[in-house]
């Protein structure tokens, strides 16, 4: 695994000392005592549990006996190089308010319904996964994407809570469009992915996506509070962030 440097300390205590998870603890039980079990699950209108939905998924079933990716995804993950640019052959298609990025080579090369999916096991297929996947999320399948390519786990549940609590809010980064990249962390298991975003008075702002690669794909990682990127924090330069060519 490689890091790139930032200040700040590392917290090595075990898990359930920490704070931020304390918190988050502590906030999915007044969120399971105050709302039930039907705010946590995605509320009245969501239609089945989350369980059930993930069952017909094309990333519910894992890894193949033969360790196989799920759902015939293949991809070429000799690449393990930070990305110094964006893939030659970067594609955008209009999603959700927005465009994404999509590569034959890096990902998503599969579309099943919402879903797009199956990123290369790259430091670029990390990239693509954290630009991509957010971005479903602002949209009325979220929780498909939620159930199929959110690491599940605590920090999940939370989200699942919050947002569900928020249906009559608008999408998320629907004036906003995808500038730039930083890859901040790497590991075949879990990556740090900062984005670079430009909202329309041309004013960029950063924020930090972790994915992990769980089920035979890149997924995100929700943060012990629930949220699934650090806050987004303006910036007046774009120094040191390799520019997407949109």
């Amino acid at each position: 695994m490689w890091r790139r440097s930032e200040s700040g300390e590392v917290d090595d205590r075990p898990f359930w000392q920490q704070r931020g998870w304390q918190i988050s603890a502590c906030f999915l039980l007044l969120v399971v005592c105050a709302g039930g079990t039907t705010v946590l699950f995605g509320g009245p209108d969501s239609g089945d549990g989350s369980e059930q939905r993930a069952a017909a998924g094309p990333l519910s079933s894992g890894l193949g006996p033969d360790g196989s990716r799920p759902g015939g995804c293949r991809s070429d993950d000799t690449d393990q190089d930070p990305p110094a640019a964006p893939p030659a052959d970067v594609t955008w298609q209009p999603l959700n308010g927005g465009k994404v990025p999509l590569s034959a080579t890096a990902g998503p090369l599969l579309t099943s319904g919402p879903l797009l999916w199956c990123f290369a096991h790259t430091p670029m297929g990390a990239v693509m996964a954290a630009n991509v996947i957010p971005r479903q999320m602002s949209g009325s399948d979220w929780e498909t994407v939620t159930d199929q390519q959110v690491v599940p786990g605590i920090s999940r549940e939370i989200f699942v809570a919050m947002r569900s609590s928020d249906r009559g809010a608008p999408p998320q980064y629907t004036s906003r469009s995808l500038a730039g990249f930083m890859l901040m962390t790497y590991s075949p298991d879990e990556a740090v992915v900062r984005l670079l975003i430009k909202d329309t008075a041309s004013i960029y702002g950063i924020a930090d996506y972790t994915v992990a690669w769980d089920g035979g794909d890149w997924k995100v990682r929700p943060l012990s509070d629930g949220n699934l990127h650090t806050p987004l924090k303006v910036v007046t330069a774009n120094g040191g962030f390799v520019m997407w060519k949109v």
